[in-house]
């Protein structure tokens, strides 16, 4: 009975709604399961209806046909469970419902709650994502334009390699140039930690900056930090060999994850979608000195998305001896694997093609609708309007075309009237 009701409440109002996000999250009954753990039905019904885009409590009391005194309680409810992100602009709060991921899957496990089951939801979490699958292919392999990139060591750069990597690309440099930054508990090893697999780095490093930081700050979901304090963090980040994945954007970015190969959803999905490349590189990739390699196998340890491995060192003097062998495919360039060898016998080079990062968070989540099919739900973005329904339609059909035909249709659609719709409503 449980399993009927889940499935034709308002939670599957809801996630059709977070499905008008470029990355998704397919429906299935877990996640009808998880959405129950953290909206009542009410607040998913009536979150289903709000825009993709940012919003005001005016807005929002409109679309629900609410007063404004009640729907800004409700969204202050929200927010304070971080389940809507709220940003202060000129005296007045405006409000976003972030995606699953990142976004409001994470929140719910970086801080202790005894508001939630956090045990039971870390094991509906790990189904979801780590049994049932679709949520993390979704996430990481659709498209070219993924959520989130590398950022490479900064302390494995030779002098020569540091003057070549750009402010965006340095993890420090974000930390410094932050107008907010908060600390809170790593979601993935928390996750792990309620099913007993979890590893033994450091819990309280999880990174969010600017505007996420400074909600997840008021409401307790994340304590405020220094410059000083976050650049330590980062130190201590290095010394657990812990890779630094970030959001895919040149400015403003909202988080940085220092992840282990063993907890972490993004190491994870690089291994097992490896050919698909799910997390952007670096600019940067290890080369490996063969003829002086002893085969003591520290890299391969240190790697936590598998791509360096211990091959023959083809030596008939000496047969047994094994060398360290980077498959360039799958590498994510982190630099982790060259303070791991004890010999200094590897060291970063610059590929041959530098990674495109987006501008900044719009800009990402066009390319990724773009490359998803799902531009209309950005531009067409308020579902009470029926006239927007109705063009969300039209342009949801067009962007599903063949190629050929969507080419054709493109000129008409996608130059000109498009670029004035994207220009009219601030996509």
């Amino acid at each position: 009975m449980a399993h009927n009701t889940l499935s034709r409440s308002g939670y599957r109002e809801l996630a059709d709604r977070l499905n008008r996000f470029p990355q998704g999250a397919p429906p299935s009954e877990l996640l009808f399961k998880i959405l129950s753990m953290l909206f009542s039905e009410k607040e998913g019904r009536l979150v289903a209806l709000l825009p993709v885009k940012p919003f005001t409590a005016r807005q929002a009391a409109r679309i629900w046909k609410m007063d404004l005194s009640s729907t800004r309680k409700l969204l202050e409810t929200l927010a304070g469970r971080a389940i809507l992100v709220d940003i202060e602009q000129n005296g007045e709060s405006t409000y976003v419902l972030p995606p699953p991921m990142a976004g409001f899957f994470e929140f719910s496990l970086m801080r202790i709650r005894d508001d939630l089951d956090q045990k039971a939801l870390s094991e509906l979490f790990y189904e979801y994502m780590n049994v049932e699958e679709d949520f993390i292919k979704a996430l990481f392999t659709q498209g070219q334009t993924q959520l989130g990139r590398t950022f490479v060591q900064e302390a494995a750069l030779s002098r020569e390699n540091a003057l070549q990597v750009l402010d965006y690309e340095r993890a420090s440099e974000v930390i410094k140039r932050a107008t907010h930054r908060a600390v809170g508990t790593c979601y993935c090893r928390h996750k792990m930690q309620h099913l007993g697999k979890a590893c033994e780095a450091p819990l309280e490093i999880c990174l969010t900056f600017n505007n996420v930081a400074a909600s997840l700050i008021k409401h307790g979901h994340a304590r405020p930090l220094d410059e000083t304090e976050g650049l330590d963090l980062l130190r201590q980040a290095y010394e657990h060999k812990l890779v630094q994945f970030g959001e895919n954007v040149r400015e403003e970015v909202a988080f940085i994850c220092n992840c282990c190969g063993c907890c972490c959803e993004a190491m994870i999905a690089a291994r097992r979608f490896a050919i698909l490349n799910p997390v952007h590189t670096t600019n940067f990739i290890p080369q490996v000195n063969e003829s002086e390699c002893n085969g003591c196998g520290q890299c391969v340890t240190a790697c936590p998305v598998e791509a360096m491995t211990l091959v023959s060192a083809n030596n008939p003097a000496r047969p047994k001896l094994k060398v360290a062998k980077l498959n360039e495919d799958i590498c994510l360039g982190c630099g982790v694997c060259v303070r791991s060898c004890s010999r200094n016998l590897i060291e970063l080079k610059s590929r041959p093609r530098r990674v495109i990062t987006p501008l900044n968070s719009t800009h990402r989540a066009v390319v990724m609708a773009l490359e998803r099919g799902k531009l209309q739900h950005l531009i067409f973005d308020n579902r009470v309007l029926w006239s927007h329904r109705a063009l969300a339609g039209v342009l949801g059909v067009i962007l599903k075309l063949p190629p050929i035909k969507q080419a054709l249709a493109s000129q008409q659609v996608k130059s000109r009237y498009l670029e004035a719709l994207i220009n009219r409503l601030g996509i």
